[in-house]
């Protein structure tokens, strides 16, 4: 790791063996760089482009014995152009109105991050957490986070916590009413995100890890192009990967 990273002062250490969250029957582990406190805003920029992600102030890597499932994905977002799908979810919550918030913790926002896990991730471990885990998850940050809630007509919608990196806007996590029948708020979400990405003009919009085999990742190859960390350099990743 010091040969691609250059900040002598963050260290690296692997996690022991834990059980995969996504492909089951299958152990994982994570390379965690600390101390948490000196990652700032552009320590993570550089982490990120290195395949990092963060969970509140704790950021990793995969770091598995026997599997490169996991790979970090963005998007170029100069390049992007929605296809009819998800030219219908701007349409269909184009009356979405926007408003930044303090990363502070407020209960109607908890309230429907209850409702979307147990919803959408029911049995997943997130669905039980209480408001101790869920300020730790999304509202403890050292880097350039924004919260923003999406409003119809004055109703809380969905809300989306982004850091703001030197090339890009990484999504650290959206979540949204599970209720609306044909919603697509995902999906708006993430176009959202892109043209924010535009009007900063910054390049990227980073998503994560996409895992080929895991149905729960497969939104993000619906988003083209689409590029992966592979071996070490990013490069766009063939339809069907």
């Amino acid at each position: 790791m010091q040969n691609d990273y250059p900040y002598g002062l963050i260290q690296f250490y692997a996690t022991a063996p834990y059980a995969c969250s996504y492909l089951p029957d299958r152990m994982a582990r994570s390379q965690v760089a600390t101390p948490g406190h000196l990652i700032d805003t552009p320590i993570y920029s550089e982490l990120v482009r290195n395949g990092f992600r963060r969970s509140g102030v704790f950021t990793y890597r995969p770091y598995c014995d026997n599997c490169r499932a996991c790979v970090p994905v963005r998007i170029p977002v100069e390049r992007f152009r929605p296809d009819r799908a998800q030219r219908r979810a701007l349409q269909r919550h184009a009356v979405l109105q926007t408003i930044e918030r303090p990363l502070i913790f407020v209960e109607e926002h908890f309230a429907l991050y209850q409702r979307y896990q147990r919803a959408r991730h029911a049995g997943g471990g997130m669905d039980q957490d209480n408001r101790e885990q869920y300020t730790h998850f999304l509202l403890q940050s050292h880097i350039d986070t924004h919260l923003v809630e999406f409003r119809e007509h004055g109703v809380l919608r969905m809300v989306s916590v982004t850091d703001r990196l030197d090339d890009g806007l990484s999504s650290v996590y959206t979540f949204y009413d599970p209720d609306i029948p044909r919603a697509s708020y995902g999906t708006y979400g993430i176009l959202w995100q892109i043209e924010a990405c535009r009007h900063l003009r910054l390049p990227y919009l980073y998503l994560g890890y996409w895992i080929g085999e895991s149905s729960k990742m497969a939104y993000k190859k619906r988003f083209d192009p689409l590029e992966g960390r592979v071996h070490g350099h990013w490069r766009e990743l063939e339809a069907g990967r």
